[in-house]
């Protein structure tokens, strides 16, 4: 029997867009509360009653969000372009690697605006 486990995070980082023209307001320096939303797709562990520890999967996330917890995000290593969607990309090959049950990355930018990576149908 599958389950869907969502977990959320928020995170204040700064960034630019280094590629779009000079007069685009992304292009300067500026700020987001992210909120980063991982999804999780998997067995129910019948003895336990669930598919994942949510405090497991806080304490495996928590190093990867501190990277870019404050931080200008184009000063992190792999992110020199920090659009939403290489930020959902970013994140989700590096939580992979930790949680091989995580399905999805969202990064919502702003309270209307997100963007999802959805790993496993890449």
């Amino acid at each position: 029997m599958k389950f869907e486990l969502k977990t959320q995070f928020q995170i204040e980082s700064a960034r630019f867009l280094p590629h779009l023209p000079k007069t685009h307001p992304c292009a300067r320096m500026h700020g987001h509360s992210f909120v980063l939303i991982f999804t999780f797709l998997g067995e129910l562990d019948p003895q336990i009653g669930w598919v994942r520890d949510y405090h497991e999967i806080n304490e495996l996330l928590r190093p990867l969000l501190t990277q870019l917890d404050h931080q200008v995000l184009n000063e992190v290593e792999g992110l020199s372009n920090p659009t939403s969607e290489l930020l959902a990309l970013w994140l989700f090959e590096r939580a992979r690697t930790l949680l091989p049950e995580l399905t999805r990355v969202t990064v919502k930018e702003t309270p209307t605006t997100e963007c999802s990576y959805p790993g496993v149908l890449a």
